[in-house]
């Protein structure tokens, strides 16, 4: 029976759950999927392959297994050569680390077997992760493992030494150093590193005329510009979501894919956490085109394109002004003045406006860093006059950071197809595929005569330089970071490089002509100046500074190490500048006029976790999309265009073309089509390449995240695409209960009278809960954000495999836990809720009376003993 023949409702208003288009549409595939016991295929073997074969193969994993499992292979991995008495097989250690992540940083605990890191978790010592981690932080320890990274230094595509490379630079710097560096260049990530940021600096006195550039396709550049335009100042914003009553997030998935994540999501869950009946929750008013994690848990969701954003700022701030709130805002006069705006109703922003103004101090008002600096502006005047900065929001200036920019990397471009640049050194960054497409940035990379690349793998950028380094893995490295609200600290290993990686800090220090100090002599020499002669020294005069040092690495961040909040206030007049930009704005899009938005992944990011397969495999929170991107649109915007889900449509813009198939998302834009970065590779690893299709291509310096004029046509092709929505069926069972805080004070046992689905007779005997105190596991689904870091953790803590697009599509995925998404409402617009589903590793699992090896044991206390290999 399928699920939607027996809907759940929401007694208030009655309206249907749903998973899927096909399933709301009663499409009979959907009902055959759920009535089959199994998946079609999932009880059959792979095509072409017959059973005897599949023994074999068998056969072979199982020996090479044993094999493994008597002898240890023959690797240089091990950080010692005899283990130290302390040293006990099968028992892990924990140490404390920072995972380096552009600007930000994540301070982590990893978990270590005989001097092999295994698992990764947050520290809980750490500003910005407090103990909790992201889907990206849990799976960062399989790029460790990958066996498609760089493994060796490479001098014009053949094998070479680091050692080769040292002695050349003093011949590669010669005529630099006569000519003060003019052609000379350095094109990084960025970073928050004080040793590379000092590094950097005795580079640059070295070569004063050299070009130092910072690139990250997916940065808050347009958050740091719109500040310092309404302030006069560089900082940026650190947000105390723990503090706010009231959120209003413009374009902006502050739970999930925006900077600082982790935090901020970790205080957002604990302002939704009821416990009595007279507990209150925070509210969260979203105005969004694409359809968020952030959107799903919106109490209040506004529909409108990306690029309507400023027009509707602007008209929040005229209804903030009309509810009292015009304190330097300069809004008086604006409401007069503004049209209505279709879609989008007057009474939605009077309600919010009037919400923010009843909560002075105790609201807050965010921006993602899609939207243009204007609007990040007037989001700082707005906080500003409703008494917000200070309380939900502080304003840090950036210390020890490299900051991107992309007029900085066009210039860089423009020098470099001039034959002005003869040496250019690229640590971290890889441009060749990420910086936009206008730039041309593989072409201009062949008038430079050197070019030094540090790359984690051999990837787009690799094939154009002349010199090739790998890039070491956090974990197997020596370094420093500033979280965002400035606390240090120190990055250090677990492990020796497997492969002589080298960081960027070894890469500063060949430029600054400091070889002969490692990276950790480095790191300490920075750190020296903080806990002797800086400003901790007072708090450490009486323990010396390997006491302190040691501190700092057991603890994994140095204490009361934090920047200072600035207290900026307004310079200029930020939404007359909104609303300038807005009257300029070519309007909104239209049938005739399509806007395509460009997004970050929530699993691959930029791109840089495109040969991780857990990521590649984890089902988008939103979409259940896996191992592909898509051209995402609402399904009117589908009807519109002729198409439907894994049609293959032609994409043009300002005369680019790609092609990719289409997925329909309801609660999107209409008019509006959604393209996720980081797919489409041509390099960087086998998971990588064949996975998607390359939105850069349509990405340019003029246009980087929002731009009206795309053309979609169709093919007349289609591409079978591995999604998960209608997988794993609830049998008849209910779905996600949900009721409003105003239900649960009145019927704080809703959800248990919802249940009337009979307990099936067991057919063991059931634990007895009734001796002792015994463990249990419950999940606050009020608190759960849909953010898919439980998915990657339990793949991680339990080494589940993954199986590839195509089994997937067959149903074969084979996640412990599983994320459900479900859809209440029409197709439109509907509200979205999240319900995660683990393997109930509970009293008597059914798993347990089945295993042949005993594996699945529990204590007499009902706590998992699950026995690993």
């Amino acid at each position: 029976m399928s699920e939607l023949s027996e809907p759940t409702t929401r007694e208030k208003d009655g309206r249907i759950q749903w998973r899927s288009l096909e399933q709301l549409a009663g499409d009979p595939k959907v009902s055959d999927f759920y009535e089959r016991e199994f998946p079609v295929g999932a009880s059959e073997p792979p095509e072409g392959v017959s059973r005897r074969t599949m023994m074999s193969l068998l056969g072979a994993s199982l020996s090479m297994a044993g094999l493994a499992g008597c002898r240890r292979p023959v690797e240089r991995i091990v950080p010692f050569a005899l283990a130290p008495e302390e040293i006990l097989p099968g028992m892990p250690r924990r140490y404390a680390t920072t995972m380096l992540f552009g600007v930000e940083s994540f301070g982590v605990v990893a978990e270590s077997h005989e001097g092999r890191p295994t698992k990764v978790e947050g520290n809980p010592n750490h500003p910005s992760t407090l103990g909790g981690s992201s889907a990206l932080i849990q799976a960062s320890i399989l790029q460790l493992y990958d066996p498609d990274r760089s493994q060796r230094v490479l001098h014009d595509g053949a094998p070479a030494t680091w050692e080769e490379l040292v002695t050349a630079m003093p011949g590669l710097l010669a005529s630099h150093e006569a000519d003060g560096g003019a052609g000379l260049a350095v094109l990084t990530d960025s970073f928050s590193s004080p040793t590379a940021t000092r590094l950097a600096a005795v580079v640059r006195e070295r070569f004063p005329s050299a070009r130092f550039v910072a690139h990250e396709p997916v940065s808050d550049e347009n958050v740091w510009k719109g500040i310092a335009g309404a302030t006069g100042r560089t900082l940026r914003p650190l947000h105390h979501l723990d503090r706010a009553r009231v959120i209003l997030a413009l374009d902006s998935d502050f739970l999930v894919t925006e900077t600082d994540a982790v935090r901020q999501a970790r205080a957002f869950a604990g302002g939704r956490r009821v416990t009595a009946d007279s507990d209150s929750m925070n509210r969260l008013w979203v105005v969004e085109g694409c359809r968020s994690s952030t959107g799903a848990n919106a109490d209040h969701r506004l529909r409108v394109a990306t690029s309507q954003v400023p027009a509707v700022l602007l008209r929040i701030a005229a209804a903030l002004s009309a509810a009292g709130v015009d304190s330097g805002l300069g809004a008086a006069g604006l409401a007069a003045e503004l049209a209505p705006l279709p879609g989008v109703d007057p009474e939605w922003l009077r309600a919010l406006a009037e919400d923010l103004a009843a909560h002075r101090g105790s609201s807050l008002v965010l921006a993602g860093r899609r939207q243009p600096p204007e609007v990040h502006a007037a989001v700082f005047a707005i906080n500003l006059a409703l008494g917000n900065v200070g309380t939900t929001v502080e304003y840090l200036e950036p210390k020890d950071a490299t900051l991107p920019s992309a007029a900085a990397l066009a210039d860089l471009v423009r020098a470099m197809a001039a034959g002005e640049i003869a040496t250019l050194v690229i640590a971290g960054a890889n441009p060749c595929y990420t910086a936009p497409a206008d730039l041309d940035f593989s072409t201009a990379l062949g008038s430079v005569a050197t070019v030094i690349h540090l790359g984690y793998s051999v990837d787009e950028t690799a094939a154009h330089a002349h010199w090739h380094v790998p890039l070491a893995h956090y974990l197997e490295s020596w370094g420093d970071a500033r979280a965002l609200d400035g606390s240090l600290s120190v990055v250090q290993p677990l492990i020796e490089p497997l492969y002589g990686a080298k960081t960027t800090i070894d890469v500063l220090a060949l430029l600054a002509g400091q070889t002969e100090s490692s990276s950790l002599q480095l790191v300490r020499e920075t750190w020296r100046s903080y806990l002797d002669q800086g400003p901790f020294a007072s708090t450490l005069d009486d323990v010396g500074f390997e006491a302190a040092w040691n501190r700092v690495l057991h603890d994994g961040v140095l204490t009361d190490s934090a920047i200072v909040p600035a207290t900026p206030s307004l310079a200029s007049e930020p939404l007359a500048a909104l609303s300038a930009s807005s009257s300029e704005a070519p309007g909104a899009p239209s049938a005739d006029r399509l806007e395509v938005v460009f997004a970050v992944s929530p699993s691959l990011f930029d791109g840089r976790f495109a040969n991780n397969g857990w990521l590649q495999e984890l089902p988008d929170s939103m979409t259940k999309l896996t191992w592909d991107n898509a051209a995402l649109l609402s399904p009117a915007t589908a009807r519109a265009l002729g198409v439907a889900n894994e049609d293959v449509v032609r994409l043009g813009l300002a005369g680019r073309e790609v092609e990719g198939p289409v997925w329909q998302v309801p609660g999107l834009a209409d008019h509006s089509v959604v393209l996720v970065l980081g797919y489409g590779r041509t390099a960087g690893g086998q998971l990588a390449v064949g996975s998607g299709f390359d939105a850069y291509r349509l990405r340019t310096s003029q246009a980087p995240d929002v731009a009206l004029g795309l053309t979609v046509s169709r093919t007349g092709r289609k591409h079978e695409i591995a999604q998960t929505q209608d997988h794993g069926g609830m049998e008849g069972r209910p779905l996600v209960i949900a009721g409003t805080l105003a239900e649960y004070r009145q019927r704080p046992a809703f959800a248990q009278e919802a249940v009337e689905v009979e307990r099936p007779q067991s057919l063991w005997k059931e634990f007895v809960f009734d001796k002792g105190y015994q463990w249990g596991m419950s999940i606050d689904l009020n608190a759960c954000v849909g953010c898919n870091a439980c998915v990657v953790a339990c793949q991680s803590e339990n080494n589940v495999p993954v199986v590839g697009r195509d089994q997937v599509r067959r149903g074969r995925e084979m996640h412990w836990l599983r994320l459900d998404r479900y859809f209440v409402g029409e197709e439109a617009d509907p509200e979205a809720v999240f319900q995660p589903l683990p393997c109930m590793h509970c009293e008597n699992a059914p798993c347990e009376p089945v295993c042949p090896v005993g594996a699945t044991v529990h204590s007499d206390e009902g706590l998992n003993d699950m026995v690993y290999n």
